[in-house]
């Protein structure tokens, strides 16, 4: 097998093995040996890709991130008007998973802002978020270049924007919900409304 194939498997069983944990257990409970166990991956092997569980858990995090862009890209690509409805729709099923407290990448959010005074992770964090809006604003990019999406929407505000939303979402999810929010779908139908041409 070759190198890059090799990596290519080692991370998948990493991140898959990394997210089964997660749907039954926090962050804080994961071991290296509960990784090691379920990703059927030695210490050796694991440490050849990576410096500590929590760079693991931000491969969680992109991966997601890679996933909902490559859903948004599919929409826009396979909708031969070009109209605003499917990618907006690839966007809002993102937006509602957000609402899980019990999604993956919430809880590793979570954790990770908890431990935000550790360089490494605070560097992790930069990235995740300098790339969430970055992806976003070519979100808004590709709105405008088909005619979707408002000229005069500022596609560096907006972004920023959807980031924030998106991860006040996140937080709240982790939060009691009070006796009215706003829905991820209401959340949606908001943007929508300020970003339909």
């Amino acid at each position: 097998m070759k190198n890059a194939d090799r990596r290519k498997q080692t991370i998948r069983q990493l991140l898959e093995g990394t997210k089964e944990l997660l749907r039954d257990k926090s962050c804080h409970a994961i071991t290296l040996k509960d990784i090691m166990e379920q990703s059927q991956l030695s210490k050796g092997a694991i440490f050849h890709y990576v410096k500590s569980k929590d760079e693991i858990f931000a491969w969680v995090l992109e991966e997601r991130l890679d996933a909902v862009n490559d859903r948004f890209e599919e929409e826009v690509r396979g909708s031969i008007d070009k109209s605003f409805d499917g990618p907006m729709h690839a966007i809002a099923r993102s937006l509602a998973g957000l609402e899980d407290s019990h999604e993956a990448t919430n809880k590793v959010l979570l954790y990770l802002l908890g431990k935000e005074n550790e360089p490494a992770v605070a560097e992790v964090l930069e990235h995740f978020h300098e790339r969430s809006v970055s992806v976003s604003r070519q979100w808004i990019i590709t709105g405008q270049k088909y005619g979707v999406i408002k000229e005069t929407v500022n596609p560096d505000e907006m972004a920023e924007l959807f980031v924030l939303l998106s991860l006040g979402l996140r937080v709240r999810a982790s939060l009691r919900a009070s006796s009215r929010t706003l829905s991820a779908k209401e959340i949606s139908g908001i943007m929508a409304g300020i970003l339909k041409n």
